[in-house]
């Protein structure tokens, strides 16, 4: 059993769009342009907006689109001058910390997913990647700690069933294990249908 690390990729712009401050037409309409995929045309608008004029929001939809052309150096600057813009803005922690543990940093993972869930304790996904990482730290009790809080705030995220699992197994509670492994399985089958 291996473990499902950062099954949640980076975010855009979550469910809790009403937050969102309401921008200029350029960064509405390179927004539109990325949820269509045509991430060039996105990134085309807001490369004319002046630095000093971009939003966190712009600076974050620039380093997803960097992140999606596989330039990584260049998203984790874009996500840097997004928390520069907002500190606040989970979004972009969140995202930086997902960077930071595909790289195998865990520690600077944690320190981000942290500062995510600080600003926005209800996000799931945020405890979700803070047990990946200490599942890579090999801190198996804090690890199943943060899927717990995870699986609160989500409970129909399977990659959190099967952690929990894996989490149990690395810390000798084979019955445990058993149970959340089943449980992952009963949520992918019921994905299929």
């Amino acid at each position: 059993m291996a473990i499902a690390l950062a099954g949640v990729g980076n975010i855009t712009f979550a469910k809790d769009n009403s937050k969102i401050p309401l921008d200029d037409e350029v960064s509405q309409q390179a927004r539109a342009f990325y949820a269509q995929n045509n991430i060039d045309e996105a990134l085309d608008l807001l490369t004319q907006k002046k630095e000093s004029e971009r939003s966190a929001h712009d600076w974050l939809l620039i380093g997803n689109i960097m992140q999606d052309k596989n330039k990584l150096p260049e998203a984790m600057y874009m996500f840097n001058h997004a928390i520069i813009a907002d500190e606040k803005f989970y979004k972009a922690h969140y995202n930086l910390g997902y960077i930071y543990l595909s790289q195998d940093k865990p520690n600077m993972a944690l320190s981000e997913f942290k500062k995510a869930v600080k600003y926005k304790p209800d996000f799931a996904y945020g405890y979700y990647n803070i047990g990946c990482a200490y599942l890579k730290l090999k801190n198996y009790r804090t690890a199943k700690f943060n899927f717990f809080k995870a699986l609160d705030l989500k409970a129909n995220e399977p990659n959190i069933y099967y952690n929990l699992a894996y989490s149990y197994k690395m810390l000798g509670n084979e019955k445990k294990a058993k149970t959340y492994l089943d449980l992952y399985n009963k949520i992918m089958e019921s994905n299929e249908l």
